[in-house]
C-alpha cells in the first residue's frame, strides 16, 4: 500500500468540459470538499472517492457520482486508488461541463484520466505500519541514543527526564526498533 508525501492538483480538458481533480490527504477531505465548493461555485458536479485505514487496518472506502450518470465517474476514480494501491487519501474532481455531452465511456475515461494525471510516483511512499515503542537510558548515554535517533529518522513522540534516566517513547516501524536495538542495545533499557 502507498501513501502521498503531498496533495497535488490537475486539470484535464475534454471536448471542453474541464475536469479538475484534487489528489489530497483523506484527513483533509470534508473541509477541502467544502473549500472547493466555495471556489468553483459553477462547477456543474463535485465527484470524489477515497480509501483510507481505519483503527483496525481494514481498508474503508467510498465514492460519489454527485449527479454524473451511475458509476461513470465516482466509481471509475475509486478504481484507479485501488489500481494504485493508495490509502489514506481522496480525490475530489471538480467538473466544469462544456457543452458537450462525452457518454457513459467518455465520462468513464475523463474522469478516470484526470485522476491519473494527479498521481505520480514520486509523490508516493510505501506504507509501513508504526508501533509505540519505549525505553530509559542513563544521561551518560543520551547524546548517543539521540543520534542513533536522529540518523534512523525514528520520530520521538516524548522524552521524560527524571534524576538518574531519560525516557522515550516513540514510533517507528518494527523493523527499525530492531535495528535502533541492535546499535543501542547497552545503552538503553527496554520499557514494557
Amino acid at each position: 500500500m502507498y501513501l502521498i508525501k503531498k496533495a497535488h492538483s490537475d486539470i484535464l480538458e475534454e471536448k471542453k468540459s474541464k475536469f479538475i481533480s484534487h489528489l489530497i490527504f483523506y484527513k483533509d477531505f470534508e473541509e477541502s470538499l467544502k473549500s472547493l465548493k466555495l471556489l468553483h461555485p459553477k462547477a456543474r458536479h463535485f465527484v470524489f472517492a477515497y480509501r483510507f485505514l481505519n483503527k483496525k487496518e481494514q481498508i474503508v472506502e467510498g465514492f460519489t457520482d454527485d449527479g454524473e450518470p451511475k458509476n461513470t465517474s465516482g466509481k471509475p476514480t475509486l478504481s484507479v486508488l485501488q489500481g494504485k494501491n493508495l490509502i489514506n487519501i481522496a480525490v475530489i474532481t471538480v467538473r466544469y461541463f462544456g457543452g458537450t455531452k462525452l457518454g457513459t465511456g467518455g465520462l468513464v475515461r475523463a474522469y478516470s484520466d484526470s485522476c491519473n494525471m494527479t498521481i505520480y510516483d514520486e509523490n508516493l511512499y510505501l506504507y509501513q505500519k508504526l508501533e509505540t515503542f519505549s525505553f530509559k537510558t542513563l544521561y551518560t548515554y543520551l547524546s548517543k541514543v539521540e543520534y542513533h535517533l536522529k540518523e534512523m529518522e525514528i520520530k520521538v513522540k516524548s522524552k521524560d527526564f527524571d534524576a538518574t534516566h531519560c525516557t522515550f517513547i516513540f514510533e517507528c516501524t518494527n523493523e527499525d526498533w530492531l535495528n535502533f536495538q541492535s546499535v543501542s542495545d547497552r545503552m538503553i533499557e527496554v520499557l514494557r
